[in-house]
C-alpha cells in the first residue's frame, strides 16, 4: 500500500499505525476522575496481609524500543540511604559512570541534588569534565527557587515530584485529584517557561488509579509537550516495590500494563518513558527488565542498588542485562564494574555484600569440593560466564573444611597463576599435602574460610623447594 492509499478516518476514531501495519482504535479519552474519597485499592492493599496480585488476563505485546538506555540515581536516591559522599567520591564515581556506558552512552544519564554549595560543587566540577556521557540531570522540588537553582548551573533537564496514587494526594498531601492535577501542571508549566526539560516523577504509580488519574495526566503532559515544542519525560515510580512482571496481571501493579498504555492511550513515545523501581519484593531487576521489553527505553538504577529501604534497581545489574538482551555490550566496559566495586569498598568503606551478584567479593567463589572438580576440570562447568575475561574477577574456591583436593589443587593454580601444562591437578603431591594441613586445623575446631596469605605460609612451611617453584611460575606468568 502506497502511503497516499493509507486509511484515513474522518471521525479520528481509527489510524493506521505504521509500527503494526494495523487499524487501530484510537479514541480511548480518559477523563480526570474525581473522587471525594481515595482509592486505596484496599483488596490488594490491605496492610494486614502481605499485598495481593490479582489477574484480568488482558496482555499487551512485547514492544522492545529500537535503543534502550539505563540512567543512573546514585547520586539523588542512592545517596539518601548512605553516609553523604565528598565531592571527589561523586566525581571519581561519575568518571566511572561514563566508563561504563562507554562511547554509546549506554549509562545515558546522572541525576544530582543541586540543594547545598557541596551539592552544587559537585555538578560544577562534573560538568568541567566536559564528558557526553552521562548528561547530568537534577532533581528539585517544585519551587521557582529551585527552578533558578537548575538554570543558573546550566542544567537542561531536571525531575519533579509529581506523586500519582491517591496514598499521597490525599493522605499525604491533602489534596483532590483535580487540584493535584492542576497544581503539577503548573508546576510543569513554570518549568517548560524556564527553558528546562521536566522529568515527571510519577510517584506511586503501582499503587495509582491508572485510568482515573495517570493516564489523563499523562495526557495532558502530551499536550503541553506539543504546545512548548520542548519534550516532557514520564519517570514511572514502583515506589514500593510492587510492581509485577507477570503477563495478564491486572493494573495497577501490571509493569507492562503500566509502559503499553503511556504510549497507547497517552501518545508518548519510548524515549520518554523512564522506569524508576525499588526492591521491596525482590523484583527489582526482572521489573526494570521488563519495562524494558513493553516500550520503555530507560530504566533508572543506582551503583550497587543503593537507595531508600530496600534499594534501587542496581547499575551494574542492568549493564549485564543490556548485554544479554542485545547481545552485545556496544561500547560498555563491564570490567569498570569490577572497579566501581573496588572504590566503594576501599575508597568509601561501604561493605558489600559478600554474595551480591557481579560485585560482591564471594559472587563466583565456590566452597564445595565436587563444585571445585568441575572448575579444575573446566570453569564453564560452575561458571555463569568468563568472569575474568568479562568482569576482570576469575572465578575462584574459598578453601574451608568442604574444599577436597579439587579445591586445594584449584586455589593453588589460581594464586600462582598456572595454566596448561604448569597446572597441577587434584592428585598432585603438594595438593595432599596442603590439604592433610587444612583438614588438621579443621579437625582441632576452626570453623572459619582460610585465606591466601594463610595457605600461602602453610604451602612455604611444608613444602619449601615446591613453593619457590611455583612463585618463579607465577613471576613468569606476570612478564608474559
Amino acid at each position: 500500500m502506497q502511503n497516499n492509499d493509507i486509511f484515513r478516518d474522518k471521525d479520528k476514531k481509527l489510524e493506521f499505525s505504521p509500527a503494526t501495519n494495523l487499524l487501530e482504535q484510537s479514541a480511548y479519552k480518559y477523563q480526570l476522575q474525581e473522587r471525594a474519597t481515595p482509592n486505596l485499592y484496599r483488596y490488594l492493599f490491605d496492610y494486614e496481609s502481605i499485598p495481593k496480585v490479582s489477574f484480568n488476563h488482558r496482555f499487551v505485546p512485547i514492544n522492545m524500543p529500537e535503543h534502550i538506555w539505563i540512567t543512573d540515581t546514585t547520586f539523588r536516591d542512592g545517596q539518601q540511604s548512605t553516609s553523604p559522599f565528598s565531592v571527589k567520591q561523586i566525581v571519581d564515581l561519575y568518571k566511572l559512570l561514563g566508563k561504563l556506558g562507554g562511547p554509546n552512552g549506554i549509562v545515558r544519564q546522572s541525576e544530582f541534588f543541586v540543594y547545598s554549595e557541596k551539592d552544587r560543587r559537585a555538578v560544577l566540577e562534573c560538568l568541567s569534565l566536559g564528558l557526553e556521557f552521562p548528561e547530568i540531570t537534577s532533581w528539585i522540588r517544585a519551587s521557582k527557587k529551585d527552578f533558578e537553582l537548575v538554570k543558573d548551573l546550566g542544567l537542561k533537564e531536571s525531575g519533579v515530584l509529581v506523586s500519582c496514587s491517591d496514598y499521597h494526594i490525599y493522605k499525604k498531601m491533602g489534596l483532590t485529584r483535580a487540584s493535584a492535577m492542576d497544581k503539577y501542571l503548573g508546576i510543569v508549566k513554570e518549568m517548560l517557561s524556564m527553558g528546562i526539560r521536566p522529568r515527571c516523577h510519577f510517584e506511586d504509580i503501582t499503587r495509582a488509579d491508572y485510568y482515573g488519574f495517570v493516564v489523563p495526566f499523562a495526557e495532558a503532559l502530551h499536550n503541553l509537550s506539543e504546545e512548548s515544542g520542548i519534550p516532557i519525560k514520564i519517570r514511572a515510580c514502583d515506589t514500593m516495590g510492587f510492581g509485577v512482571s507477570y503477563q495478564g496481571a491486572a493494573l495497577p501493579r501490571s509493569v507492562p500494563g503500566i509502559i503499553s498504555g503511556l504510549q497507547h492511550y497517552a501518545g508518548f513515545p519510548s524515549e520518554l518513558i523512564e522506569w524508576h523501581g525499588h526492591n521491596d519484593f525482590y523484583k527489582v531487576v526482572t521489573n526494570a527488565s521488563t519495562a524494558w521489553l513493553y516500550g520503555c527505553s530507560g530504566v533508572n538504577c543506582a551503583l550497587l542498588g543503593i537507595g531508600e529501604r530496600t534499594g534501587n534497581c542496581p547499575l551494574e545489574a542492568m549493564a549485564i542485562e543490556y548485554a544479554s538482551l542485545r547481545g552485545t555490550t556496544d561500547g560498555m566496559d563491564l570490567s569498570v564494574i569490577t572497579e566501581i566495586a573496588d572504590y566503594f569498598e576501599n575508597e568509601i568503606g561501604y561493605e558489600i555484600p559478600p554474595r551480591t551478584p557481579f560485585v560482591g567479593r564471594e559472587f563466583n567463589v565456590t566452597r564445595a569440593g565436587i563444585h571445585a572438580d568441575g572448575i579444575l576440570k573446566d570453569p564453564e562447568i560452575y561458571s555463569i560466564f568468563n568472569t575474568e575475561a568479562i568482569l576482570g574477577r576469575p572465578a575462584s574456591v574459598s578453601v574451608d573444611s568442604h574444599s577436597g583436593l579439587a579445591g586445594i589443587a584449584f586455589w593453588i593454580n589460581r594464586f600462582f597463576r598456572l595454566s596448561g601444562s604448569d597446572a597441577l591437578d587434584k592428585h598432585s603431591p603438594i595438593v595432599e599435602k596442603l590439604k592433610a594441613e587444612v583438614d588438621k586445623q579443621y579437625e582441632d575446631g576452626r570453623n572459619t574460610t582460610m585465606g591466601d596469605s594463610e595457605l600461602e605460609y602453610i604451602l612455604e612451611t611444608i613444602d619449601f623447594e615446591e613453593y619457590t617453584r611455583l612463585c618463579h611460575l607465577r613471576i613468569r606468568r606476570a612478564k608474559e
